[in-house]
């Protein structure tokens, strides 16, 4: 409690430093009143945690989402005199993007994880210097494992769906499609894995469709559970409405499983239509029926494009090469301010 008032003290004594980021909290802006109240309470946190930072030797402060630390942190650097930079993702960019401008504007650099979001920013914030921004994927471990050959007629046709129980997930809009599926005849089972706040609404849903003998919420599944789900489906499908490049996509693809998802944001750069996965038309029901019963139907012919998801995540969402790409990123960008300021970073000279 004692820091909280220091903290206190600190924004006080400082106004002038905060000043440019209280006006665009209090006056600036669409954002609505609790917005701006919250942003208010991230900058006193941002000064609590300067003065937790202070004597330690930080010179550099990096933010791994553009959700609320990174205003935190952007505050917390502008008390200590130091940069700060945040990697963003999804749906810190895509949905809840809250006073990204600002933070975009006094961010050292920018780290984001696909083209598509690159380009994203550089169309909603044009004052941004493209040079700010650099693109750096996310990955998964190589898998030694030979691609497992497909199950040859099976009794049931199995499709996993595997992630939170969030809206934005739209676990409903695939639930909607397996009364469809199951409309049409199509043997199958559908299993949904992880947990969430949309868990009661679903299992309604499911209860009103009649479609408890054919959909499974099996709750929150560990690493080992989740890789004996890969094994046993056929098809790995996303519905989500907006995504970075799913994990659990890359995850599948690198065990030579077929993946179907939505054409949207990133998602593309990682399934190649029709030559590393499926792609479906974004809120398509239709479309996404119509994707399911093709692989279907086509499931022995699907080595090759089952072979191809596999190199091309090892090639170009390798999570080994990734980190020490990023890494590599993140200290030559480090030890560009030090060239520049030599005598103000006595800590970074010696990386």
């Amino acid at each position: 409690m004692g820091q909280l008032f220091r903290a206190v003290w600190l924004c006080l004594r400082n106004g002038m430093l905060l000043g440019d980021l209280l006006l665009r909290v209090l006056i600036h802006g669409r954002e609505s009143p609790l917005r701006r109240f919250r942003a208010v309470l991230h900058t006193w946190l941002g000064a609590y945690c300067a003065l937790s930072l202070q004597g330690r030797g930080v010179t550099h402060i990096h933010v791994h989402h553009g959700y609320f630390a990174s205003w935190v942190a952007m505050a917390a650097a502008r008390l200590l005199g130091i940069n700060f930079s945040m990697t963003l993702h999804g749906s810190d960019l895509l949905l809840h993007a809250a006073y990204l401008d600002t933070k975009l504007k006094h961010c050292n650099f920018c780290i984001t994880i696909s083209e598509f979001n690159r380009q994203y920013i550089l169309d909603h914030y044009p004052d941004v210097d493209p040079a700010k921004i650099a693109v750096f994927r996310m990955g998964v471990e190589a898998v030694s494992r030979a691609i497992p050959t497909s199950r040859v007629a099976p009794e049931r046709f199995v499709m996993l769906a595997a992630g939170r129980l969030h809206a934005v997930k739209d676990h409903a809009f695939l639930i909607c499609a397996c009364m469809i599926l199951k409309e049409r005849g199509l043997e199958f089972l559908c299993i949904i894995a992880g947990e969430g706040p949309q868990r009661a609404a679903l299992e309604r849903l499911i209860c009103d469709l009649r479609l408890s003998g054919n959909v499974r919420l099996l709750g929150h599944c560990s690493g080992a559970e989740l890789d004996d789900l890969y094994s046993t489906s056929d098809v790995v499908v996303l519905t989500s409405r907006s995504e970075g490049i799913p994990l659990v996509l890359m995850e599948a693809m690198v065990r030579g499983k077929v993946v179907l998802a939505p054409g949207i944001t990133g998602i593309p750069e990682l399934v190649l239509d029709g030559k590393t996965g499926f792609l479906y038309r974004p809120g398509s029901l239709d479309d996404f029926v119509v994707k399911v019963e093709m692989i279907r139907h086509s499931q022995s012919n699907l080595l090759p494009i089952r072979c191809a998801a596999r190199q091309h995540v090892e090639e170009h969402f390798n999570q080994k090469k990734n980190v020490a790409a990023f890494v590599d990123c993140f200290l030559n960008r480090l030890n560009r301010r030090v060239e520049c300021e030599p005598n103000e970073n006595p800590v970074l000279q010696q990386i």
